[in-house]
């Protein structure tokens, strides 16, 4: 199977087998493209892994930060990406010429996670992707929950701070997690402390003309610096706030962090787990574990093939 994870900066395609090894990966930007130039650069790099293969690819299974209609097939709307009632599925699978599964991103993440991964063997999971925003996935009694027309679990968006911040994208609430605690609040956050203390780490990046991202955020961070490091502590807080919320509401066994920001490890889920140790409620509190995904920033990718495999399987069997 092809795994497709569309972000809403880059893409990750990668050929999979039953084995979740991975046999050619193609990345690509996404970023800051229309509509048209984004099924392009999708049907390129899905086309660029599928000729570097010997072997025939059976579908591809694709994961997009956006709310699904599984039945329909159609991308319904994202915050990120410029989608907007697309019938996804079956224009993909037209110009790809294979069979196409789509879902939620953050649903074939957790998929895998909970399969094959950190999550292995719990039935009950919350799973939150950190990127550009924050998607989040559900596992309850030990199946994926999408709620009645598949754009449930939009974890992201649940408002931590009634009169906080714009959300990003097409969003149009003000406060929610993903505007506080996402990849582009932590690059938001870290261009503010770099203009307040040019004498920082961040502050002489930013001085020798470097770009504040996220990335350079948890390098620095990893090098010892001290204001990287303070900024990684307060979005790991913030996501404390969230994780703290889910863990009273779904009382998870598990709660899996993937994404991008990941890569900053404990960094920023040792301020997480203490956020949600000070503010979840007993015994919940006392039994989750926050954990970081086992496959990374690669959780999409894998998760979209696994979809791939089971869905093609059900078919089968059907």
């Amino acid at each position: 199977m092809i795994g497709v994870d569309l972000g809403g900066t880059k893409l990750l395609v990668g050929a999979v087998d039953s084995e979740l090894a991975v046999h050619h990966r193609a990345h690509r930007f996404s970023r800051g493209v229309d509509q048209a130039e984004l099924l392009d650069i999708v049907v390129d790099a899905v086309t660029e892994v599928r000729q570097a293969l010997d072997t025939d690819v059976a579908a591809v299974g694709f994961g997009i930060p956006c709310l699904v209609d599984r039945e329909r097939g159609v991308a319904v709307m994202a915050v990120n990406l410029p989608i907007a009632d697309l019938p996804f599925r079956d224009v993909m699978s037209e110009r790809l010429g294979l069979p196409v599964v789509i879902d939620n991103d953050a649903n074939v993440a957790v998929l895998v996670e909970q399969r094959y991964g950190a999550a292995r063997g719990a039935r009950h999971v919350v799973m939150l992707t950190l990127g550009t925003g924050i998607g989040g996935g559900l596992v309850v009694d030990g199946e994926v929950y999408r709620g009645s027309t598949g754009a449930g679990a939009e974890l992201g968006h649940m408002v931590v701070e009634m009169d906080g911040p714009k959300c990003q994208g097409s969003c149009p609430n003000h406060g929610c997690l993903e505007a506080v605690a996402s990849g582009m609040a932590l690059a938001r956050e870290a261009l503010r402390v770099a203009e307040a203390e040019p004498e920082s780490g961040l502050g002489e990046a930013l001085a020798g003309g470097r770009e504040i991202t996220g990335a350079l955020v948890t390098e620095l961070a990893h090098d010892g610096d001290r204001s990287a490091r303070d900024v990684l502590a307060l979005i790991g807080t913030r996501l404390g706030v969230g994780i703290a919320n889910y863990v009273n509401i779904f009382n998870p066994e598990v709660v899996v962090i993937g994404g991008g920001v990941i890569a900053a490890g404990d960094l920023l889920l040792d301020p997480a787990r203490a956020t949600v140790a000070q503010r979840a409620l007993r015994p919940s509190r006392d039994l989750v574990r926050i954990v970081p995904a086992r496959f990374g920033a690669e959780s999409g990718m894998l998760g979209a093939a696994v979809l791939a495999f089971e869905e093609l399987a059900a078919d089968h069997t059907a």
